[in-house]
């Protein structure tokens, strides 16, 4: 598999903080987000791209079955929401209520 995120995948990512990873992909989320309201879909679907090999690398870095069954849930959603018909009728807003919480998390851990 061909990494954009080489040295992540090389390791790097395991030592990351859960609320790290995940504020990670958020960025990912809401750049992808930001792509799909200027109507640029090449980009949004880099963004997609970049947000789904980080939740590969998430989820091959968790441990225990039921934040592995929730970030499983998680990379189905966020596929159902920009390639699929979105089924789980996500909005941006409840995109950004997911993602928030993890970028202050992470902020904490380095104040």
């Amino acid at each position: 598999m061909i990494y954009q995120h080489k040295d992540l995948a090389a390791g790097r990512w395991g030592q990351l903080l859960f609320a790290e990873q995940m504020a990670n992909v958020g960025s990912e989320v809401m750049r992808a987000l930001n792509w799909r309201s200027k109507k640029n879909d090449a980009y949004c679907r880099q963004a997609i791209d970049r947000a789904l090999e980080l939740m590969d690398l998430t989820l091959g870095s968790v441990k225990g079955f039921p934040r592995l069954k929730e970030l499983a849930r998680l990379r189905e959603a966020i596929v159902d929401y920009f390639v699929g018909e979105n089924e789980f009728g996500s909005t941006e807003e409840s995109w950004k209520r997911y993602f928030l919480p993890f970028n202050y998390a992470a902020r904490k851990n380095y104040q």
